[in-house]
């Protein structure tokens, strides 16, 4: 995975590296086959500046408000060694909880440098996994492999070992309210919950034991209704990973994307930034608009293409393997002879088509 890395630095230019989190790996497995945003990411490019400097911001984040509101009440959860996380668990979630030891695997010896941060963590949790010892672990440094490349992550979570097995607790600012939270919110946050979950038990296969000692069962801790008292909730998280996996093992490998742009290829801000992003084949659909910083700009370059896609990723899916809403008409009308490969695509779209101009009464003439 090294021999690559001279060229994604190039594309990256002289900004630094951004690191992936489990919000961008969720967005990033949501579309695998875009090659714009693979290349991207395992880059470590600020995408979001990317788009500013092309004029394309993207008008989505947390507010400044929400991430502050969001770093209060996870010091506030987290204080003394997470006295309340503690109460709330053995109180509302009948936890058997009797001793407690705590490790905070943010700074290692006043160092936040991420190889040693990841180092420490397999250290101590192997020691935990093997003894049985060991209750809690914050901020515990996990690496997962996208495209061919590791991506740090750096979750605002917590390892929590009980009889022998460890669980993700996931704090979050949204409200729950008499019992009832927003589930976009809840979606999000299962998402974002399954990438840990899977890193956490990558981490615990590497080191000799059983991944499934990582348990499905997260823990969401939110803010009670309005107030700030903490409230815990159980949330299984398999199907969310069984999609995680599914798609990250669609991933195309980012070398074999990288074999085959430009060697001057880069992504630094200038008057030629707009012909290298479009150097990058991108896969837009409209579901991009929700997650991904380049979205505005890949849907103005996909205006008048007649890409499939860009009518949604649904509409892709049905019409696997027919790339142009050209080829899809030809089809439908007869005038295009399928490939072998899409002989079953055209009898769907001709049975389609014939429906449609029965149902409006056109008497469109489909050649069967």
């Amino acid at each position: 995975m090294t021999e690559t890395a001279p060229d994604l630095d190039r594309l990256r230019g002289s900004a630094p590296p951004r690191n992936h989190d489990a919000r961008t790996i969720a967005a990033l497995t949501a579309n695998p086959g875009c090659a714009r945003r693979g290349v991207m990411d395992a880059a470590g490019v600020d995408k979001d500046a990317v788009a500013r400097a092309l004029g394309f911001p993207a008008p989505f984040g947390q507010s400044q408000f929400a991430i502050t509101r969001g770093n209060v009440f996870e010091a506030q959860v987290k204080a003394d060694g997470c006295a309340e996380l503690l109460t709330l668990l053995r109180d509302r979630m009948g936890l058997a909880v009797s001793e407690v030891a705590y490790d905070d695997l943010e700074v290692v010896a006043g160092n936040e440098g991420r190889e040693l941060r990841h180092t420490r963590t397999r250290r101590l949790l192997a020691q935990a996994l093997d003894t049985g010892e060991g209750t809690l672990f914050d901020h515990p440094l996990l690496r997962l492999e996208i495209g061919g490349q590791l991506a740090y992550l750096e979750p605002d979570v917590i390892a929590f070992q009980i009889a022998g097995r460890l669980h993700v607790i996931e704090i979050k600012s949204f409200a729950v309210v008499d019992g009832q939270a927003e589930p976009e919110q809840v979606a999000a946050a299962a998402r974002q919950s399954a990438v840990y979950v899977l890193a956490l038990r990558r981490l615990v296969a590497e080191l000799g034991h059983d991944p499934q000692r990582v348990s499905h069962e997260v823990f969401l801790v939110c803010p009670e209704n309005f107030s700030n008292r903490p409230t815990a909730t159980p949330l299984d998280v398999r199907p969310q990973l069984a999609v995680l996996e599914r798609q990250l093992a669609r991933l195309t490998r980012v070398d074999t994307i990288l074999d085959a742009l430009p060697e001057d290829l880069t992504f630094e801000p200038g008057e030629h930034l707009a012909d290298s992003v479009r150097t990058v084949e991108a896969r837009y659909a409209p579901e991009c608009m929700a997650g991904c910083e380049m979205a505005y700009f890949c849907r103005d370059e996909a205006r008048g293409c007649g890409a499939t896609g860009a009518l949604g990723r649904a509409v892709r899916d049905d019409l696997g393997g027919v790339d142009t809403i050209g080829t899809a008409l030809g089809l439908a009308d007869g005038s295009l002879s399928p490939s072998d490969d899409l002989a079953e695509t055209a009898e769907q779209l001709r049975a389609a088509a014939r429906l449609r101009a029965e149902a409006l009464g056109t008497g469109h003439r489909v050649i069967a």
